[in-house]
C-alpha cells in the first residue's frame, strides 16, 4: 500500500508508545490522534490485501469517536499489527465525568421567614402629613399612607416570636394573690426598676422583693416602708442605677403614705410628680394599674422604630409620643408599646436588625431597612465520592453582607 511520509512517521511513534508503561499525557495522545485524523482527511490511502506491510495499522488512529485520556494507552496496545478488510476495528467505551455541582449557601442569618434568602428592598419614607384648612385656620394630621399594613405585619411576626415583654413586661410581675391596691403599688415599683434595664433582669429584683421582703406584709407599701435602705438596695442590685432607685423607691413610699391615701395617684400628674417617674412610666402605669389610656407610653424602642418606618422625624420620646397621638386611633394606644417593644427585641434590635427575616423589610415597606451591599466568597476545598473515583472540587460558600 503506498502511504505518505507523514503516514510512516506517524506509525513509528505508534510503535514506541505501545512500550510505555507510564501514563500518557493529554496532550501526548491528543497529539496523536490529530496526526492521524490529519492524514486520513488529507490522503486517500488504497486498500490492498491481506498480505500488505504492516504499516497499515495506524489506520485505526483516526477513527472517530470520543477520546478520554485514560484509554490511550490500552487503544495503542489493543491495535493489531494487521487486520482483514471488512473486520470492524475495536473501540473502548468512554465514559465522560460529570460535571460536580458547586453549591451556594446562604448564611441562616439572613434567611427569609420561608428559609428563602429575603430579598430586601428599601422602602419610602412616608410620613404624618400636617394639612392646614386656610379658610379655618385648622390643623388636620394625616396618618403615614401605609400605617396600617405595616402595623398588621407587625402583629402577624409578632405572633411567631415570643419576646421576653410578653412573659416578663412591667405589667405581667405584679402577684395574683395581692390586693388591687397591693397590685397596683407592684406594677409602679416594677415599672421604676425598668428604667435603663432589660425585663430579664427587672423580673428578677421583683421577684426579689416578692419573696425575699418579710411576710407579713410582704411586697406592699408597709414592706417598703420598714425595709432599712441598705437591705432594699441589695435585693433591687441587678437593675441598673438600682443605688437612685432605692432612694427613689423609700421617697415615692412616704409620698404616698402621706398624700394618696396608701395608693398611687389616679392622674397623669400625681404620677408624675412622684420621684424617678416620668412620661413613659405614668402613661403605662395608668394604663396597666387603672385601666385607663390617656396617652402613648414611648420608650427607646418605640420611638427608634416608628422613627425608622418614617412616620416622624422626632429627637426624643415625648416629642414621639405627641406626634403619634395626633393621628393613631386611641384604642392603639395601649398595645403600640407591647407591640414595638417586643418587636425591637426579637427582630428590629438596637444593634444588630435582622432585616433578612422581617417582612417589611422584604415587602419594601421599612425605609430603615440595611440593604445588602455586596457578597463575601469564600472558597473552601472538598472531596466528593463519584463512583469508586474522588473528584476534588471548590466549593463557593457565599455570605450576604449587610
Amino acid at each position: 500500500m503506498k502511504t505518505s511520509r507523514l503516514t510512516r512517521e506517524t506509525a513509528k511513534i505508534g510503535k514506541n508508545a505501545e512500550v510505555v508503561t507510564k501514563r500518557t499525557t493529554r496532550s501526548f495522545a491528543a497529539s496523536i490522534n490529530g496526526f492521524a485524523a490529519a492524514d486520513a482527511q488529507a490522503f486517500a490511502v488504497k486498500q490492498e490485501d491481506e498480505s500488505d506491510d504492516d504499516s497499515s495499522s495506524l489506520s485505526s488512529l483516526g477513527s472517530p469517536g470520543p477520546f478520554d485520556i485514560e484509554d490511550a494507552p490500552s487503544m495503542i496496545a489493543a491495535t493489531p499489527e494487521k487486520r482483514k478488510r471488512g473486520i470492524p476495528i475495536p473501540t473502548t467505551a468512554v465514559t465522560e465525568a460529570s460535571s460536580i455541582k458547586l453549591e451556594t449557601r446562604t448564611s441562616p442569618r439572613k434567611a427569609g421567614i420561608n428559609g428563602s434568602p429575603a430579598k430586601i428592598k428599601k422602602g419610602r419614607k412616608q410620613p404624618a402629613k400636617k394639612v392646614v384648612d386656610h379658610d379655618s385656620g385648622e390643623v388636620t394630621i394625616h396618618p403615614p399612607a401605609n400605617w396600617e399594613e405595616i402595623y398588621s405585619l407587625v402583629q402577624e411576626m409578632r405572633k411567631k416570636v415570643l419576646a421576653p415583654v410578653d412573659t416578663m413586661g412591667c405589667e405581667s410581675l405584679a402577684e395574683d394573690t395581692r390586693s388591687p391596691r397591693d397590685r397596683r403599688f407592684q406594677t409602679l415599683i416594677a415599672l421604676m426598676l425598668s428604667s435603663q434595664t432589660k425585663d430579664t433582669t427587672t423580673a428578677l429584683a421583683i421577684s426579689n422583693l416578692q419573696t425575699s421582703l418579710p411576710s407579713p406584709p410582704g411586697f406592699t407599701l408597709e414592706g417598703i416602708l420598714a425595709v432599712p435602705a441598705p437591705t432594699l438596695n441589695t435585693l433591687i442590685h441587678p437593675v441598673g442605677f438600682h443605688n437612685n432607685k432605692t432612694k427613689y423607691i423609700k421617697a415615692t413610699a412616704l409620698l404616698l403614705a402621706s398624700h394618696h391615701n396608701s395608693d398611687i395617684p389616679t392622674t397623669i400628674e400625681g404620677l408624675m410628680s412622684l420621684p424617678g417617674v416620668g412620661p413613659k412610666m405614668a402613661y403605662l402605669c395608668m394604663s396597666a394599674a387603672w385601666g385607663r389610656d390617656e396617652g402613648i407610653g414611648v420608650d427607646v424602642h418605640v420611638h427608634r422604630i416608628t422613627n425608622l418606618w418614617g412616620w416622624h422625624k422626632t429627637n426624643g420620646p415625648e416629642e414621639t409620643r405627641k406626634c403619634l397621638e395626633a393621628w393613631l386611633p386611641r384604642e392603639r394606644w395601649h398595645e403600640i408599646n407591647h407591640l414595638l417593644v417586643g418587636f425591637g427585641q426579637t427582630i428590629c434590635l438596637p444593634i444588630g436588625r435582622k432585616c433578612g427575616e422581617c417582612v417589611l423589610a422584604e415587602r419594601g415597606l421599612c425605609p430603615g431597612a440595611v440593604v445588602k451591599k455586596g457578597a463575601t466568597v469564600k472558597r473552601k476545598r472538598v472531596k466528593m465520592e463519584k463512583g469508586e473515583e474522588e473528584a476534588e472540587a471548590v466549593m463557593i460558600v457565599k455570605e450576604e453582607g449587610v
